[in-house]
């Protein structure tokens, strides 16, 4: 399905029933993403998703993918499907953006799910690099993006025993266009630091962790459960940095008990 938001037909899925839940995706994967948990949990909850300018069915832009494009994007999506307020989960770039979300739509949060991310922007170093590796996409492609970043995204478990994830992840990586790649790498880097945010969060939080995470390993996500009162920190076994692809059975559960006590509230 497709929703005309500020100039871009926005590539988006909305299923399920029940309290919504707005899926926000990682670098630089796509809605796809988030598949098995669409599966396991349409039963139980209502599930939106959309691919960011530039990645999946969604065009990019002009300039940098920010982190705050992204996050009106979901809120002038939830408009689109009359959705007041939902349940907020970042992957990754995903929960950059739903900090985006935290200081400039609010009110449009019923709860947090922050997933492998981090609070803080990147140093100089990362930012440059970033930079660099934005211009071997545009000079050789996506396959560019796949070689850096596919080693890093999953856990030693996944590579070793589940192989299979790394290639259907590489394939997807691909079918991404170069461009919105390097659109986003650069507004990665530009992103701001959101450890003053971290205070202002005043809905239900959940924190989730890969135990193999070597992107944002656990003291990262430490640091936002300890920085985000009333915050819960699950870690996730056998997991690196995409922690519902690689133990999705673990992550539902945990995902899925937030859920309910939602409900319970």
């Amino acid at each position: 399905m497709k929703a005309r938001v500020a100039g871009t037909d926005l590539q988006y899925e909305d299923r399920g029933r029940g309290v919504p839940v707005l899926l926000l995706h990682a670098f630089p994967l796509g809605l796809f993403m988030w598949d098995e948990q669409v599966a396991a949990l349409e039963s139980r909850a209502r599930l939106v998703r959309f691919d960011a300018r530039g990645f999946g069915g969604t065009e990019a832009g002009d300039g940098p993918l920010t982190m705050e494009r992204i996050a009106d994007d979901a809120a002038a999506l939830l408009d689109h499907l009359g959705i007041e307020k939902a349940v907020v989960a970042g992957c990754s770039m995903g929960g950059y953006a739903a900090f985006a979300m935290v200081r400039r739509h609010p009110h449009r949060l019923l709860a947090l799910v922050l997933q492998n991310t981090r609070a803080t922007a990147d140093t100089d170093e990362a930012r440059a690099n970033r930079g660099v590796l934005a211009e071997r996409v545009l000079a050789e492609g996506a396959a560019a993006a796949a070689d850096a970043f596919l080693p890093r995204l999953l856990g030693e478990t996944t590579r070793s025993e589940r192989p299979e994830r790394e290639s259907y992840l590489r394939e997807r990586i691909l079918g991404n266009p170069p461009r919105g790649i390097a659109h986003a790498l650069l507004g990665l880097g530009a992103r701001a630091d959101s450890t003053a945010t971290l205070a202002a969060v005043s809905v239900p939080t959940l924190v989730v962790a890969g135990a193999e995470d070597k992107l944002t390993p656990l003291p990262d996500a430490q640091a936002l459960q300890a920085g985000i009162a009333g915050s819960r920190l699950e870690t996730i076994p056998r997991a690196g940095h995409l922690a519902n692809i690689e133990n999705p059975e673990a992550y539902d559960r945990v995902l899925l008990s937030f859920l309910e006590g939602l409900d319970a509230r």
